[in-house]
């Protein structure tokens, strides 16, 4: 049982940095991948790209796949059994977050107790969890497609699930990119999931 003054649990911060450990590699390796078969009309500077080539980039991907996955049931199991993804993601009502949507763009979203999130933050955590499985999904198409038609058939063939998988990671790295901007203007969240309080 956390203490009342711990605002992240241990396994919280675990569980969160390996993530970001595993959706990094997953993202620069990916985009090795996509520059191998590009399918917009674009390629990814390569200096930002992991792997070398793409034999290279498939090992770091499939690898951080792994972690991945396995961290996230981690995370979702120890949210659901610890009763936390009950009191901090719920409820979420639309009057919330549109009250705090204007309160954001005037700049006056308020963040003065961490141990709460307000509604644009439950949604978006939300979200991301949405986002990755839906990568998780389109990914396991992509990788063995054969294995699985029936996902397959619901991503809308091999073709769509990679623009599926495609636009997922432009939505996790948007995520990441305003994450990081929160973070920058919030620095104690920061200090809060890495000491914990």
């Amino acid at each position: 049982m956390s203490n009342p003054q711990t605002i992240h649990p241990i396994w919280l911060r675990l569980t969160h940095w390996v993530n970001v450990i595993a959706v990094v590699i997953l993202v620069m390796s990916g985009w090795r991948i996509y520059n191998a078969s590009p399918i917009f009309s674009f390629q990814i500077p390569a200096g930002i790209t992991l792997g070398g080539w793409l034999a290279g980039a498939l090992l770091w991907h499939f690898a951080a796949m792994w972690i991945l996955f396995i961290n996230g049931i981690v995370y979702l199991l120890l949210n659901i059994f610890s009763g936390r993804i009950a009191y901090k993601f719920f409820p979420i009502r639309p009057t919330d977050v549109f009250h705090d949507f204007l309160a954001a763009l005037r700049g006056k979203l308020a963040h003065a107790d961490l141990r709460q999130y307000n509604a644009l933050q439950k949604l978006a955590y939300l979200f991301v969890v949405l986002d990755l499985v839906v990568l998780v999904l389109s990914g396991l198409v992509i990788w063995k497609s054969v294995q699985f038609p029936l996902l397959r058939e619901l991503m809308g063939g091999y073709d769509s699930a990679r623009i599926v998988h495609f636009v997922c990671m432009a939505l996790l790295v948007a995520f990441t990119v305003v994450h990081l901007v929160m973070v920058a203007l919030v620095p104690r969240t920061l200090i809060a999931m890495l000491r914990g309080h």
